[in-house]
This record gives C-alpha cells, sequence and structure tokens, in this order.
C-alpha cells in the first residue's frame, strides 16, 4: 500500500469519528425538540419526529449548507397551530406539499439571495413574537392543559391556573406543574454549571431526563407523551381528495406564508452557521430546493413543516461535525430509537415538554437585538422590531410580519431617487477594493451578497462608501457580518467612507 493511501487512510477515519460523534449529540439534542415543538403546533408527537427523520436522511443529504440540521422549528408552531384549529389536520398535509414546491420552485429560479433581503428587524421581531406566544401557550401545558385558541386568551388565563392551585392538596395539576418547574431549573441550571466535560450534552436532554425520571420513580400521576407503538402508523398518507384540495385558495395562501417564514428562517440559520466554521459556504439555493423536497415529502406523510434549525445546527458544528454525515446520521438515530424503543417515550410527561419550550420559547425572546437595533441605527427599525412583535402575539403572524415588512419601507422614501445599488469589484496589487455606488438598502443586498460571497478569503480589501448617500439596517448589518467574517478568516479590511456610515459599521 502507498504511503499517500497509508496517510488518506487515518484521516478518512478521523472525520467520519467525528461526525459520528456530533451526530449522536445532534440526535439527543433533536429528540425532546422535534416532540415539543409537535405538541406546541396542536399535533401527537410523532409528527415532529416524522420531520426529524426526514430533515436529516433526506434533506441532510440534498442540502446546500452542509452542517445545518433541519427538522420541525419553533418559529412554525404558532402558524401550524392556527392552521390546525382553523381548517384542521387533514388541511396540512396539502398545505405542506404546496409549499415544498414554492420553496423549491424559489431555489430553482434562485431566489434565495431574496429572502436573505429580509429586514433583520422583521425576522427577530418576529422570532421574539412567536417565542412569547410559545411560552405563554405552554405555561398552560405545565398544568397539564390544553393551550388555548390564541396568544390573547392564553394570556388572560394565567392568573386563573394560577389562582387555582392549592398547594395544601397536591393534585395531578400540582405535581404536573412540579414536574415542569423541575425540567425547566435542570435545564437552565444545567447550561449554567455544566462541567467542560461534559459540555456537549444539552439542558434539554437533562431537563426531560430528569422530569421523566422523578415520574417514573415516585410513580406520580400525570400526563405522558402518547406515541403509537409503530412510527408507520403515524403517517398519513394523501387521500382521495388530496389532490383536489391542492386548488384552494385558503390553502395555497397559507402554503405561501409557511413557505416564505420557513424560508427565511431556514437561510438566515445557514448564514448564521457558516459564521460558525471555516468549511464549505452554504449555496443558497440549493438549500432552498433541499428544503422544498423536505417539505414536499413532510406534506405526503402528514408531518409537520420543517426549517433549518439554528440550536441543532450550533451543536452539530460545536460537536465537530465536518460534513453532512452528522446530520444525515441524526435522522437515522431518530428513526431507530422510534422504532425500537416507543415504550421509553411514552414514560416521559407532557409537562416536561412542556417545560422545554418555556425555555425555547424564551429565549427567543431577544431584547439584546432590539437594543442593538436602536443603538446601532435609530428608532425606526426598532420601532419595525416592537410593532412585529406586539402584532404576532395581538393579532397573527402574518399580519405581524407583513405590517413589519410595509414599516421597512419607510428607510427607503428619503432615497428613492439613488435606490439602484452598483456594486463592483477591482484587483490592484493584491487587495480587493469592493466600490459601492447608491443607497444601500434591503432592495441592493442579492447584487450585494453575490458579490461579497465571491470574494476569496485571507486577502487585504477595502470598502469604499465615498459614493453612497445612505445606508439602511439591513444593507448595514450584512456589511458589519461580511467585516466579521473576513476578519475571523485572517483578511483585513479598510473602511473609506463618511464617519455616519463607518460609525454604523463598527465591529
Amino acid at each position: 500500500m502507498s504511503s499517500a493511501v497509508m496517510a488518506e487512510a487515518p484521516a478518512t477515519r478521523g472525520w467520519v469519528m467525528r461526525d459520528f460523534a456530533a451526530s449522536i449529540v445532534v440526535f439527543l439534542v433533536a429528540m425532546p425538540l422535534c416532540m415539543g415543538i409537535a405538541v406546541a403546533s396542536g399535533l401527537p408527537p410523532e409528527k415532529g419526529l416524522i420531520t426529524g427523520i426526514i430533515g436529516g436522511l433526506v434533506v441532510g443529504f440534498f442540502a446546500g449548507s452542509p452542517l445545518q440540521v433541519s427538522g420541525p422549528a419553533a418559529g412554525l408552531a404558532v402558524i401550524v397551530f392556527e392552521l390546525v384549529r382553523d381548517l384542521g389536520i387533514s388541511a396540512l398535509g396539502p398545505i405542506l406539499v404546496l409549499a415544498g414546491i414554492l420553496q423549491f420552485a424559489a431555489g430553482a429560479f434562485k431566489l434565495g439571495g431574496w429572502f436573505r433581503a429580509i429586514s433583520p428587524a422583521v425576522v427577530h421581531g418576529m422570532l421574539a413574537g412567536i417565542g412569547a406566544l410559545i411560552v405563554i401557550g405552554q405555561f398552560h401545558t405545565l398544568f397539564d392543559a390544553r393551550p388555548l385558541a390564541s396568544g390573547l386568551e392564553n394570556l388572560a388565563a394565567i392568573p386563573g391556573r394560577i389562582m387555582g392551585l392549592s398547594p395544601t392538596n397536591l393534585a395531578s395539576t400540582e405535581i404536573a406543574l412540579l414536574i415542569g418547574v423541575l425540567t425547566i431549573v435542570l435545564m437552565i441550571g444545567w447550561d449554567k454549571v455544566r462541567p467542560a466535560a461534559l459540555k456537549l450534552v444539552p439542558g434539554a436532554l437533562i431537563g426531560v431526563l430528569g422530569g421523566t425520571l422523578t415520574a417514573f420513580f415516585l410513580g406520580l400521576d400525570v400526563v405522558r407523551v402518547d406515541v403509537p407503538q409503530s412510527i408507520l402508523s403515524a403517517i398519513d398518507t394523501p387521500g382521495a381528495g388530496f389532490l383536489a384540495s391542492l386548488a384552494n385558495p385558503t390553502l395555497l395562501l397559507s402554503a405561501v406564508a409557511i413557505a416564505f417564514i420557513a424560508s427565511a428562517e431556514t437561510l438566515l440559520s445557514a448564514a448564521a452557521v457558516d459564521r460558525m466554521h471555516d468549511g464549505p459556504r452554504t449555496d443558497y439555493d440549493k438549500e432552498l430546493r433541499a428544503q422544498g423536497i423536505g417539505n414536499l415529502l413532510c406534506g405526503a406523510a402528514g408531518a409537520l413543516p420543517m426549517t433549518g434549525v439554528i440550536v441543532r445546527s450550533s451543536a452539530n458544528v460545536q460537536a465537530g461535525a465536518t460534513t453532512r454525515l452528522s446530520t444525515i446520521l441524526h435522522g437515522a438515530w431518530i428513526l431507530g430509537f422510534v422504532a425500537l424503543l416507543p415504550w421509553l417515550l411514552r414514560e416521559i410527561p407532557m409537562a416536561a415538554l412542556g417545560g422545554v419550550l418555556v425555555v425555547t420559547g424564551a429565549r427567543l425572546v431577544s431584547l439584546k437585538h432590539v437594543r442593538h437595533l436602536f443603538d446601532h441605527y435609530g428608532v425606526l427599525p426598532a420601532a419595525v422590531w416592537g410593532v412585529t412583535f406586539v402584532l404576532v402575539i395581538a393579532t397573527d403572524l402574518l399580519t405581524g410580519v407583513l405590517v413589519g415588512l410595509a414599516m421597512s419601507l419607510l428607510e427607503l422614501a428619503p432615497h428613492v431617487r439613488r435606490l439602484r445599488l452598483k456594486v463592483d469589484t477591482v484587483e490592484q496589487d493584491g487587495r480587493y477594493h469592493v466600490r459601492l455606488d447608491g443607497a444601500a438598502t434591503f432592495l441592493g443586498l442579492p447584487r450585494l451578497n453575490r458579490v461579497l460571497d465571491a470574494l476569496p478569503d485571507g486577502k487585504a480589501m477595502t470598502l469604499e462608501l465615498l459614493r453612497v448617500p445612505a445606508i439602511d439596517h439591513s444593507a448595514a448589518e450584512t456589511l458589519r457580518q461580511w467585516l466579521q467574517r473576513v476578519r475571523q478568516r485572517g483578511g483585513s479590511v479598510e473602511l473609506v467612507g463618511n464617519s455616519r456610515h463607518l460609525k454604523r459599521l463598527a465591529v
């Protein structure tokens, strides 16, 4: 055997073992979240597990972001809950099939760059609103009760739940609350005090294990997860009227909403994952096509919608994954677990899953982000965040997002005559000069991102903003992230422009 082949074999074994170990970590993170998000969506837990399996075995194979993990996302739980409540569970399959087709078409027509241009204030305001809705909805799951129909109803019912407790008469309600609180305390506590040797063990797993073992060994009378004996029985294949329902305008509008939100969340997550590692960059259009295939299959199986998810993806990167093998394997572990050990899942208290989701939802409400918007970009972007957040809670997800997008157009008004952004790149003596001409707004982000993504790593750059009259917060965030990425990879960037622009881009 040649020395080259002998050298290659240990290297191959090295990345295979790293991906194998990372896949187990992602599996442990994904299991409680897949079930919990299904419960928050008003569906049985096994629906989330099916989506997790498809996200690993299928989307992991086709993904344009090799280290991103796909599965059920908290960001879609609220809209799915509303769809199931208003249209019935049978409508979810056709909606996801349509959404998957729309996502695949968007990737095929290379529209991935436009999803990256969505205002960060809208996206983070939407996620914060969803997080708040999850918290106030799953608060009732802590009491072994079902969430009510809307966020405002859930909020109004919270005082009654608390006042109905009886510390001197511990019935199933009080016991369930104790299990839920124990899960929350274990999750948060583990994240704060976990030893370095166990840093990859997820807090959600510790919380669910603690709640489950407590309920099991004390024989507590609480509502537990109900999963079928066979995962195949949880698959709802399309019925006789499936094709006819695809022409329903109501379902089509819902599909557009899911495709839009799922694509935006996926590509934002992919961009965040790219900043965590030095491996291959995301092909955003390929990722959209993969997500489309995944959601089409989820619709055909009667499962939950999927997106790329940042919590599982960051766990994958931190665990040392180097290729898509880890993502694919995590789907295989979920399939093996639910096929061989469904009895173990049936021991998990519903209140424990509610506790996991309360913590997950709370982490989506990032006040740090709105402070960042206000400090760097002023009142308007912060107001967009606030209005989106409030409307998602008070009305519905789609209304909040549409109003937020409409408000973000106000940033364009003063610069309507110079909205066309020109981006040129010139190499001189080993230094790359990136010259912008025109207002840098979200309308020019697809072009700007294409140019920035094509620049080589580790080179000296000059970003020239002398002919830029204004930069909105979407473009400024894109440029800030690019500056951070270049410097993390050993490159340098000189900024040329007026002091106001330079202050906005300071990192």
